[in-house]
């Protein structure tokens, strides 16, 4: 890990008495006040809702730039890496800090494969589910309970990273995929050694005893890209959730499962099925492209352009292009004319030359293809954060491990404004 630098001095003046801070910064020039003594110099806090100006660690896996709509992990340009690199080789990037050689990337496959079942009692929780759970209640629950078969990969020592790492990346697919099933009641798949990640990743949900699935190579690939771009992204509120949970000294499984649950909500992990659910609207009310400007304008509305915006990015989200050119080859080579593709680049295309949403910063982000590009390949909404999930794994395993090293990391505590009752006193019962 890189060390940050002392660069500067902040001053700030409080009753009278002036105090200095010092400005650290990191190896890509982003400044910050370190003022993890403001408490104990002031007895004051910083209020700041939803941490959006709060650093709560230094790290070395990505690096965001949201103004210039730069995302790079490990120094690596997400689309050098989405265009020239499958999932494991970034999932090894992400986890070991390095781009893996070809004697590594075979070593981490073979582990992956050879790890990829899951403990045969443990398909007895399957079958306990009710069979329209929805896949990511399921996934988080089966995350944590690997604890109890593997305790192992509790706290993996240093030379078994690449061990634990790779178990967890395989058996959550092999969980996710069986969620899946579990959901639509249908027979579970093994995974097959002569499949790649993703290929059994795709095997493993779509085939049937009754209806052979063929794994299409442009599939394949559009699918590395999907989670490739969604492999990590700095503190977002998941990965935020890892590291807490992580930080009271909760194993690898607790913290995941933290993260699964952190993802599932619809402003996180589920804006790709808004998006969705958003376009099927439009195409069954027959709303025209104007109309859904207007209303998106309108304050009054409660109709909103999901897949706009992004808390970070004020410019087009790099990982949104490739998310679109992946999800028109799919469509392509699926010979798929889908009306709400249509729909979504007409909305695009306006909402890029008004002048309304360029003030706002209020560009495409990632999910806004992404649902399209799922919905072809077959998967139904309910299952699309849990490919969020099985992407963002890696990202999540890479975060937990390095503020296990980070000696200057304690655990998460954050501080409040009260604004409750004052002191007050307990009344006998027949006086309240």
């Amino acid at each position: 890990m890189h060390e940050v630098k002392e660069v500067s001095k902040v001053e700030i003046t409080y009753e009278g008495k002036t105090l200095t801070y010092p400005v650290i910064e990191g190896s890509e020039g982003e400044r910050a006040i370190n003022m993890g003594s403001l408490r104990k110099d002031t007895k004051l806090i910083s209020y700041d809702p939803g941490f959006g100006n709060t650093g709560s660690c230094i790290s070395d896996v990505t690096f965001i730039d949201g103004e210039a709509g730069i995302l790079r992990y490990r120094g690596y340009p997400i689309d050098d890496l989405a265009n020239n690199c499958t999932f494991i080789e970034v999932a090894y990037l992400l986890i070991n800090g390095e781009l893996p050689t070809q004697e590594e990337l075979t070593d981490f496959s073979r582990i992956l494969n050879r790890k990829s079942l899951i403990h045969e009692d443990m398909r007895n929780f399957f079958r306990n589910y009710p069979e329209h759970a929805h896949p990511m209640a399921i996934l988080s629950a089966m995350a944590v309970s690997l604890s109890s078969f593997y305790p192992e990969l509790d706290r993996p020592a240093e030379e078994e990273v690449n061990v634990a790492a790779a178990r967890l990346l395989s058996k959550l697919r092999t969980l996710a995929a069986l969620s899946y099933k579990q959901s639509i009641g249908h027979p579970h798949v093994y995974p097959s050694s002569k499949l790649t990640y993703v290929e059994n990743f795709l095997n493993m949900l779509f085939y049937t005893p009754v209806a052979n699935y063929e794994v299409d190579p442009v599939t394949v690939r559009a699918m590395n890209k999907l989670l490739i771009l969604h492999a990590d992204h700095e503190q977002n509120c998941s990965t935020s959730a890892v590291r807490l949970v992580g930080s009271s000294g909760a194993n690898l499984y607790a913290s995941v499962a933290a993260g699964i649950c952190a993802l599932w909500g619809p402003l996180h992990g589920g804006a790709n099925q808004a998006v969705i659910e958003m376009l099927e609207q439009i195409h069954r009310e027959g709303l025209t492209i104007d109309q859904c400007i207007a209303r998106a304008k309108d304050k009054n509305d409660p109709f909103r352009l999901m897949g706009f915006g992004h808390r970070v990015y004020k410019s087009y989200d790099p990982r949104a292009k490739i998310a679109k050119k992946a999800c028109e080859d799919v469509l392509e080579t699926m010979g798929i004319q889908d009306e709400l593709l249509d729909i979504a680049v007409q909305l695009e295309e306006r909402a890029l030359n008004d002048e309304y949403f360029k003030e706002r910063n209020l560009y495409p982000n990632v999910d806004y293809y992404t649902g399209i590009t799922l919905r072809a390949m077959g998967f139904p909404t309910d299952m699309f954060t849990v490919i969020f999930a099985i992407g963002r794994l890696p990202g999540w395993i890479a975060h937990w491990l390095e503020q296990r090293a980070d000696k200057d990391q304690r655990i998460g505590r954050p501080r409040q404004v009260y604004t409750g009752p004052t002191k007050r006193k307990i009344l006998p019962i027949d006086q309240r």
